[in-house]
């Protein structure tokens, strides 16, 4: 059954003293693909400012804006309707002989490798290498995808945005960034491509129509096996009609939802906040 969803994401920054000038990139634009399409869209900022639309390497929407008159607090509101649907069966055929066929490695070189936080130590390696035994790629990716789900403690907190899927394992604990750097990390050692996956996942299944939720960020893995399949490895159902799809990269570095620099005090407080509603 396909969702209607209002998302609305909110990111607040209050500074010590006043900022001169920022220069920013907003990653908050649900994406429209095969199992979701973007109805209306609107990012807005405090204090005011142009914003130029793009869509980045990754096929991302990004608003690249400046600040240029002093301001101690930046606010920044990404708006959105999309229509999303459950993703396809995880059937696709495609063997191990197919994933390391030349024009596959040279296509997907740069989802192979290992990136920033996606990295495999000699723990992970070992368990990649039980997960490339297995009878094909999309078994493995079920596999990691338990794998992670089983080995990790859902637990905010214990790590931070730069922590490496190797730490987190390490520690046994995470949120949802850091499910899906290990998951990352063992599919691509294990010879699976496969990419970071920033969005919103609405709590209830069963949500009452037009009753605004909070919400978060949500990140999930989607792995190339003959053709793109989503695995939420934080979660232990299907990536459905209650993932809203942001953005795709090689991991968080890719996607974060709103950075930049700038010139003046120190940050005091962010706020980030994400109300969710279902429409129909």
């Amino acid at each position: 059954m396909s969702w209607r969803i209002a998302t609305r994401h909110v990111s607040s920054y209050r500074y010590a003293t006043p900022v001169s000038a920022s220069y920013n990139e907003a990653r908050m634009t649900p994406v429209s693909s095969d199992r979701q399409v973007l109805l209306e869209s609107h990012v807005a900022v405090r204090p005011s400012a142009t914003l130029l639309r793009y869509a980045d390497y990754w096929s991302t929407t990004v608003h690249a804006f400046d600040v240029h008159e002093p301001h101690d607090h930046l606010l920044v509101t990404g708006s959105s309707v999309v229509e999303t649907a459950p993703a396809g069966p995880l059937e696709t055929g495609a063997g191990w002989d197919d994933l390391r066929r030349p024009e596959v490695q040279d296509r997907f070189a740069e989802l192979l490798l290992p990136s920033a936080y996606a990295v495999a130590d000699d723990a992970l390696a070992e368990r990649a290498r039980h997960a490339a035994g297995l009878a094909s790629p999309e078994a493995a990716t079920l596999a990691v995808s338990e794998l992670v789900r089983s080995s990790l403690r859902y637990e905010p907190g214990t790590t931070h945005v730069a922590t490496s899927a190797p730490e987190a394992w390490s520690q046994g604990s995470g949120v949802c960034q850091d499910f899906a750097h290990v998951a990352l990390a063992l599919l691509r050692s294990a010879g699976v491509p496969a990419r970071y996956v920033s969005g919103y996942l609405h709590p209830d299944p069963a949500a009452s129509i037009g009753e605004p939720v909070s919400g978060a960020s949500h990140a999930w893995v989607e792995a190339w096996v003959g053709d793109w399949v989503a695995v939420d490895p934080t979660n232990d159902e299907p990536v459905g009609a209650r993932h809203v799809t942001v953005a795709r990269g090689r991991d968080y570095a890719d996607v974060a939802p709103l950075r930049g620099l700038y010139h003046g005090g120190a940050l005091d407080r962010l706020e980030v906040t994400v109300e969710l509603t279902r429409l129909r």
